[in-house]
């Protein structure tokens, strides 16, 4: 069974709803990992309409061209979504753009992927990288990284309270050996949590963390959310699917913050008209029901929020 088949893209039909508002737009698909969000949308689209997909994953650059190569709406760029900017400038497209769509965090197929080294469920090469051409490896960070950094790194972004004593462990072992295989940073995690929860792996916090670090996958959201503005048109929609709450934090306060507008020093006459409120959202925040969660373990996280250029 391919894999395409196999995938199953969370909130697939209520991303593509929220996103989809002119069948003749241009659309930007930030994350296109096998493409589940993509064949939607073009699904969607009139001949007239245009689709970018940006992906950092090699892999995800193959799926498009396979998939998508006789579609003359759609066009592949490898690259992260934190560049959309220049993507649609380069097309033209700056301020015309109809939608973004980012579905973030780690795809279901580079999970599944043992020698991609993103899962301690499976024994393989300690990579994590979404792009393995590009910069270091979870392997070759943790070799070198102070002890202190590496606490940090567990702390911020996996939130994981034994983040001192795991790091400790992950500076004790490597000093035996080079720590290069997910299994044997599963074994030393595994060690160094002194209190595992029910249901949950003990290395699945820091995991989550050092693939988090490793991609930048916080700055570049944070680097989407600074320029998106610039991309999109009047009307145009910005839809965020999380699966991590740092990631849902950031989009909710950028999304309630165009809603404010900036902030006006206390004292200062300001007429409610001239406040400028640049997105509104819209609706409610979205999480997957009962039946797919039943079906898709990984939908239980997911958060998917929408919200509208308005001036």
């Amino acid at each position: 069974m391919s894999e395409q088949v196999t995938h199953k893209t969370v909130l697939l039909d209520e991303a593509v709803a929220a996103l989809v508002t002119d069948a003749d737009g241009f659309y930007i698909d930030g994350t296109f990992g096998r493409g589940g969000h993509s064949a939607a949308i073009l699904a969607k689209l009139s001949a007239n309409g245009r689709l970018l997909a940006v992906d950092k994953d090699p892999d995800a650059e193959r799926a498009a061209k396979a998939r998508f190569q006789d579609d003359s709406r759609f066009e592949f760029v490898r690259g992260s979504f934190k560049d959309i900017a220049s993507y649609a400038a380069a097309r033209g497209q700056s301020g015309r753009v109809a939608g973004v769509l980012l579905d973030l965090g780690v795809s279901s197929p580079q999970l599944d992927q043992g020698e991609r080294g993103f899962s301690f469920m499976q024994d393989g090469p300690l990579d994590m990288r979404m792009d393995p051409e590009s910069g270091i490896s979870a392997a070759e960070w943790l070799a070198v990284a102070d002890e202190k950094d590496i606490a940090t790194v567990l702390w911020e972004y996996g939130e994981e309270k034994f983040s001192r004593r795991m790091a400790k462990a992950i500076v004790r072992a490597r000093q035996q050996q080079p720590i290069v295989r997910t299994g044997q940073l599963a074994a030393i995690l595994a060690e160094a949590n002194p209190s595992w929860e029910r249901g949950k792996n003990p290395a699945t916090r820091a995991f989550q963390a050092i693939r988090i670090y490793i991609n930048r996958e916080l700055d570049d959201l944070q680097d989407l959310l600074a320029n998106v503005l610039d991309v999109l048109k009047i009307n145009g929609r910005l839809v965020v699917i999380s699966f991590h709450s740092l990631e849902d934090r950031l989009v909710k306060r950028f999304i309630r913050l165009q809603e404010k507008g900036p902030p006006i020093p206390r004292g200062l006459p300001v007429a409610e008209a001239d406040i400028l409120r640049p997105m509104r959202a819209v609706g409610k925040a979205l999480k997957p029901g009962d039946d797919e969660c039943g079906v898709n373990v990984r939908a239980r996280s997911a958060v998917m929020r929408v919200a509208e250029k308005i001036a």
